[in-house]
């Protein structure tokens, strides 16, 4: 009698079985999952580049407005590491970072701070005095913390 009841069950619920279902699935080379870029190849090039846009282009589009403006550089750090920040760093603790990818992440970084700082490339002041400046430490930094927190270890400085 039970097996009656759960076949009349699935007869009269609404829901499909999967023999009924009767469409045809695509292949695509990537897709946008949960806001981070799954790309067929497994690499996370796709993904790293994806969000170096995002922050460029919302970099760019508080230039005028927040950073050449006369606000204390403090409170600009704070908005940059509030939202500009985990803009870029969404998704990072899954990627697989190569050298020259490091190399990249760590450029738009330094752009990024330049921006805020209102340091033009003829000022010819170096990356670490940037950083210095700015008191922020490199995002591959940041990223490699979060990597070691996924496995239980405690990194010696957790201050970000």
């Amino acid at each position: 009698m039970a097996e009656n009841d759960a076949a009349g069950f699935r007869q009269h619920s609404g829901c499909p079985l999967p023999s009924q279902l009767e469409q045809e699935v695509s292949t695509v080379e990537e897709f946008v999952y949960l806001g981070a870029l799954i790309h067929s190849s497994t690499h996370s090039s796709p993904d790293i580049l994806r969000r170096s846009a995002f922050t460029r282009t919302a970099m760019q589009s508080l230039d005028k407005q927040l950073w050449w403006s006369r606000i204390l550089q403090s409170p600009k750090l704070r908005l940059y590491n509030t939202c500009i920040l985990p803009i870029f760093l969404y998704g990072s603790e899954c990627w697989a970072i190569t050298k020259e990818y490091a190399c990249r992440i760590n450029a738009l970084h330094q752009w990024c701070l330049r921006m805020l700082l209102g340091i033009k490339w003829y000022h010819f002041i170096s990356s670490d005095e940037v950083r210095r400046q700015s008191n922020q430490p490199l995002h591959t930094e940041i990223i490699q913390v979060w990597h070691l927190t996924l496995f239980g270890i405690s990194p010696e400085w957790t201050t970000i």
